[in-house]
């Protein structure tokens, strides 16, 4: 199969995708939501979307054009990849990236995410029958070539240690932040919101730390924050914030608190679903040698300084957005 009719089946289970009809987004949903129940309607359709926008022809040929790809791979390999379940389809830029390299992609799938990608996977091969000779789903990857694995930082050194001698990606633990310099706009702030909420707040790209300025008003944040109260009507995500607020009112620890989410001072980067922490900073440069020195532990940063990332956007990476920085692509086309 050439490059060519990679992306060109690639872009048509993308036009796919934007067209599924209701009743086919509802089966979807249900079945995510039979193996997670932290997969809601709302979140599934979201990363449907970021999909349907990845899988675009002109923005897989600019994304495609920066590496020197052969029409045909004369030599493909076989390339396992440990999937991650925090959220629907966490793991669809590896299986992306394996395909259209021309390897043959191995994938392990999360115990808590099992049916979707099976289901596009499925869609694919029907669309381009020849995929179905680079697709495999299984439960133990043996006699890889190559390996990616996303996972904690505890389960990162197991992989490490079982795939040292191949070649690999091996992603850790990460978290983003927000830097606030007191001059955002309500609409602003609101669409912050979107950073710290959507998917509960359990991806990688999620923002789970604000850097604020000395005597930071965080009021007009709060209320900003306010339309985003129907996370109460998540059971599991209540029972995250009852849990953490307790826990804040008996030991008596200073907290913000606007009836659904809070806000508390901690130096720590990765915050308990339903917090944020915050850090108050004096300087730029105190700030961002702060920034420097946690950059292993940072997917993105959303601000107004160059090289953030404008609010709201922190769940709509490109597809040359690589996690922890890595190019998988070019790691990939190197095999």
């Amino acid at each position: 199969m050439t490059l060519s009719n990679r992306i060109a089946a690639l872009a048509a289970l993308g036009q796919l995708v934007r067209n599924f009809s209701d009743e086919e987004k509802e089966q979807l949903y249900y079945k995510a939501a039979a193996h997670n129940s932290w997969f809601t309607r709302e979140n599934v359709l979201l990363a449907l979307d970021g999909i349907s926008r990845y899988l675009d022809e002109e923005k897989l040929k600019q994304w495609l054009s920066r590496y020197d790809l052969p029409d045909e791979n004369p030599a493909p390999k076989k390339v396992g990849v440990v999937m991650a379940g925090n959220i629907p389809l966490v793991g669809f830029h590896d299986f992306l990236s394996v395909l259209v390299t021309g390897h043959i992609l191995y994938a392990k799938l999360s115990s808590q995410d099992p049916a979707l990608l099976p289901f596009l996977a499925n869609e694919l091969c029907e669309i381009e029958p020849a995929f179905r000779k680079q697709i495999n789903f299984a439960d133990k990857l043996t006699g890889m070539d190559a390996m990616i694995a996303t996972g904690s930082d505890n389960s990162s050194r197991y992989f490490e240690y079982y795939f040292s001698k191949l070649p690999h990606i091996i992603r850790k633990n990460r978290s983003s932040c927000a830097v606030l310099d007191g001059s955002e706009s309500t609409d602003e702030l609101f669409r912050l919101g979107l950073d710290i909420t959507q998917y509960f707040g359990l991806g990688c790209r999620n923002v789970s730390k604000l850097f604020v300025p000395e005597n930071y008003n965080f009021s007009p944040l709060l209320d900003a924050l306010e339309p985003y109260n129907s996370l109460r009507n998540h059971h599991k995500y209540v029972n995250n914030y009852d849990y953490n607020k307790s826990i804040y009112l008996v030991n008596r620890v200073a907290h913000l608190d606007n009836g659904f989410l809070m806000l508390k001072e901690d130096q720590a980067f990765v915050s308990p679903i339903s917090v944020v922490y915050y850090e108050h900073y004096s300087s730029k440069e105190e700030l961002q040698e702060k920034l420097n020195s946690q950059a292993a532990k940072i997917q993105c940063v959303v601000g107004h300084e160059d090289g953030q990332i404008n609010f709201g956007t922190a769940q709509e990476p490109e597809l040359w957005d690589y996690a922890d920085g890595v190019d998988t692509l070019e790691f990939l086309t190197q095999l």
